[in-house]
């Protein structure tokens, strides 16, 4: 038997797109164990949008950014290293496994300015809009 994490909002997505979100990014993540899905910020301002992700105990290198026509995609795995399998945990509630998230972006942006950077689990990329 195995012990499954409850959350009301699991349930009960708050929108259509929230419910589009979960059915193409989560059905694998949900199905094992070997993969999540990292929760992500996306901001727009008046000069770049910005796509934040939460993804704690990696390295900058562990991450595979790609930005080709307008689709950005986002993928890394984090490992579950031996030494903490020798450990006698109770309870493992951080995610491990590979990841991967796409997202279209909109005309206005100029990839070629794209920025990425990663401080204390989160993953920030820029990405300008064109002067145009």
């Amino acid at each position: 038997m195995s012990i499954i994490r409850y959350n009301a909002n699991d349930f009960v997505p708050t929108s259509f797109s929230n419910l589009v979100d979960r059915f193409f990014n989560e059905s694998v993540a949900s199905s094992g164990g070997s993969t999540f899905v990292p929760k992500v910020d996306i901001i727009e301002n008046e000069v770049s949008y910005e796509i934040h992700f939460a993804v704690p105990g990696l390295n900058k290198e562990d991450f595979n950014i790609e930005l080709k026509d307008n689709h950005l995609t986002v993928s890394g795995e984090r490992k579950l290293t031996n030494e903490k399998k020798e450990k006698n945990f109770h309870a493992i509630e951080t995610n491990y496994g590979s990841f991967s998230r796409a997202f279209a972006l909109p005309d206005n942006v100029d990839a070629s300015k794209a920025n990425a950077k990663y401080d204390k689990g989160i993953l920030e990329l820029t990405i300008p809009k064109d002067e145009k």
